[in-house]
C-alpha cells in the first residue's frame, strides 16, 4: 500500500469519526478543557445523521467494525476498560471481541478442507454454524471422527490484505505523530507500532497460535489460576487451528457472571494471578485476555481461548517486573525507584529521590482503599504525567506486558468491582521472591555461574592445542585443574550458605 493510499484512508477514518461524533462526542462536554470543548463544537459543524443514532460507544463502535481488524482491536481494548470509560461505553463496544458478522459455514468448510489438504470427513465428523466471529477469525463448533467435541477457528477471506492495508495506516500515523507532535517522540510511536504490527503478523499464521497453546497449556498447568485447550495437531494449518472445546460460558455473555455458584472474587483472582505466574514464572504470557478470549465456569474456573498474541520476557525484565510489584506490595519506594533507575526505564540524569517522592504520591492514595473509590482514570493520568516528568521513554520490549496488565485489571474489576490488583498478585509475587533471590538461590546463581565458566575453559582446552610458550600446559593436566576449581566453586557456594543463613 503507497503512502498516498495509507493517508487518504487515514483520512477516510478521521473523517467517519467525526461525521459519527465519535472523535470528541457532545456528552464528553462536561468534561472537556474549554479547548477541547471548542474544538468539538467545530467538529460537530461537519456532522451527518450517523452522530444522532445511538451512544457515544455505539457509535465509535460502528466506525472501528467498518476500519478493519487493527481498529477493531484497539476497540476491544477499549471495551475493557469500564472502570476509566463508563460501563455503558465499555457495553457498547463489547460485541467487537466476539460478535462481528461472520462468513458463510460453506466457505469456512472449503478454507478448512483446502488448508488442511484432505477431505474434512477424515478428520471431522461435523462442523457447525460459527459461534464467535471477531477481528481475524470466527470458530465453529465441530466433533472430530474419533468423537471428540472441538473448536475450529479459521481466518478470514482476505484478512491478511486488510492487516497490509492496517499496518501501512499504522506506521503512517506513527510518523505523523513524531513530526507534527514533537513530544510524542519519548513514546516511540514507530517502535511502538512495529510491535503491534508484528503481533499481527504472528496472528495470521495459526501454526504459531497452536505452538503458543501448548506451550502456555504446559505453563499453565503447574498452577490451577488458568487453562488452556488441548491443540488436535491434525487439524492445523496455517489458516486452521482445531482445538479441544472449552467448557464454560464466554465472559464476553454478561450472563456468565449470574452462573449458579459462581465465586466472582476468586474468579477475579484467578485471572490476575493467572496471567503474572504465567510472566514471572515461565517468562511468556497470553498477551490478549480480554472477555471474548476468557470462558469461566463454577466456582471459579477460567479457561484462555485465542493465543495468536504471546509475550515473552528476558529474565531480566521477569526480576525487573518481580521487584518492582514486590517494592509497591511493601509501600517501598525507594528500592521502586532505585529498580527503575537499575533497569534503565528512568535516564540516569534524573534524581532518583524525586522520582521515590512522586511514586509515593500514586501509590499511598490507593491503598487501604476500596477499588470502587479508585478512579482509575485518574490514576493512570497520574502515571503518565510522571513518565513525562521524569523523560521516562516507552520500552518496546515492554509494550505487550503493559498492555496486557492493563486489560487483566479491567476484566477482573468487571468481573468483581472491589478487585484489589496487590491482593491478588501477593502470593504469586512473593512466591517468586523467595524463589530466585532467597540465600539458595543466590547461591544457586554464583554455582550456575562458575559450571558456566568452566565449561568455557573446557572447550578452550579441547578446541585449540598450546602454542609453544614459556608456560606449556598439558592436556592431561587441565582436567584435574578443572576438577579443584569445581571443588573450590563448592567449598566456596557452601561458605556462603552458610554466613547467608547463620544472619
Amino acid at each position: 500500500m503507497t503512502s498516498f493510499s495509507a493517508f487518504w484512508r487515514l483520512t477516510g477514518a478521521g473523517w467517519a469519526l467525526v461525521r459519527a461524533d465519535a472523535l470528541i462526542p457532545r456528552e464528553a462536554e462536561p468534561l472537556l478543557p474549554p479547548a477541547a470543548k471548542l474544538a468539538g463544537r467545530v467538529l460537530r459543524l461537519f456532522a451527518g445523521s450517523a452522530a444522532k443514532r445511538g451512544r457515544p460507544g455505539e457509535r465509535l463502535a460502528r466506525v472501528l467494525e467498518k476500519q478493519g481488524p487493527a481498529a477493531i482491536k484497539l476497540g476491544q481494548f477499549l471495551s475493557t476498560r469500564a472502570d476509566i470509560f463508563g460501563s455503558a461505553f465499555a457495553e457498547d463496544l463489547s460485541h467487537l471481541k466476539d460478535r462481528l458478522p461472520a462468513f458463510p459455514l460453506a466457505v469456512a468448510r472449503a478454507e478448512i478442507a483446502r488448508n488442511l489438504g484432505k477431505p474434512l470427513d477424515e478428520i471431522f465428523a461435523e462442523i457447525g454454524e460459527p459461534v464467535a466471529a471477531a477481528s481475524l477469525a470466527q470458530a465453529h463448533p465441530a466433533t472430530l471422527v474419533d468423537g471428540r467435541k472441538v473448536a475450529v477457528k479459521v481466518l478470514r477471506p482476505d484478512v491478511e490484505r486488510q492487516v497490509a492495508r492496517d499496518t501501512a495506516v499504522l506506521r503512517l500515523t506513527a510518523r505523523l505523530a513524531e513530526t507534527l507532535a514533537p513530544a510524542s517522540r519519548r513514546l516511540r510511536p514507530t517502535e511502538f507500532v512495529e510491535v503491534v504490527i508484528r503481533a499481527l503478523e504472528l496472528e495470521m499464521d495459526l501454526r504459531f497460535e497452536a505452538a503458543g497453546c501448548a506451550e502456555l497449556g504446559e505453563a499453565m498447568a503447574k498452577d490451577a489460576y488458568m487453562s488452556a485447550p488441548s491443540v488436535c495437531w491434525e487439524g492445523v494449518g496455517k489458516r486452521v487451528l482445531t482445538l479441544t472445546w472449552a467448557e464454560g460460558a464466554p465472559l464476553s455473555d454478561p450472563a456468565a457472571l449470574t452462573l449458579p455458584g459462581l465465586d466472582r472474587k476468586a474468579l477475579a483472582e484467578n485471572v490476575t494471578r493467572g496471567f503474572l505466574a504465567q510472566a514471572l514464572d515461565h517468562g511468556l504470557f497470553h498477551a490478549d485476555l480480554h472477555e471474548g478470549n476468557l470462558f469461566v465456569a463454577a466456582p471459579a474456573s477460567v479457561t484462555a481461548v485465542d493465543y495468536g498474541i504471546v509475550g515473552r520476557l528476558g529474565p531480566g525484565e521477569r526480576r525487573y517486573l518481580a521487584e518492582i510489584l514486590y517494592g509497591f506490595l511493601n509501600r517501598d519506594y525507594a528500592r521502586i525507584a532505585q529498580v527503575h533507575f537499575d533497569a534503565g526505564y528512568v535516564p540516569a540524569h534524573q534524581d532518583k529521590d524525586a522520582f521515590a517522592q512522586a511514586l509515593r504520591a500514586v501509590g499511598e492514595p490507593v491503598f487501604g482503599r476500596n477499588a470502587r473509590d479508585v478512579s482509575m482514570g485518574r490514576l493512570l493520568a497520574q502515571l503518565f504525567e510522571i513518565t513525562a516528568l521524569f523523560d521516562m521513554a516507552l520500552r518496546p520490549e515492554l509494550v505487550l506486558l503493559q498492555k496486557t496488565m492493563v486489560t487483566v485489571e479491567g476484566v477482573a474489576r468487571r468481573i468483581d468491582p472491589t478487585h484489589d490488583l496487590w491482593a491478588a498478585a501477593d502470593p504469586v509475587v512473593r512466591r517468586w521472591i523467595g524463589r530466585e533471590l532467597s540465600p539458595a538461590a543466590k547461591v544457586r546463581d554464583f554455582a550456575e555461574e562458575a559450571l558456566r565458566a568452566l565449561r568455557a575453559i573446557a572447550r578452550l582446552a579441547e578446541a585449540s592445542p598450546p602454542a609453544t610458550t614459556e608456560v606449556h600446559i598439558e592436556r592431561s593436566h587441565v582436567w584435574p585443574l578443572l576438577w579443584f576449581l569445581v571443588g573450590a566453586a563448592t567449598a566456596g557456594a557452601a561458605f556462603v550458605t552458610g554466613l547467608l543463613l547463620s544472619r
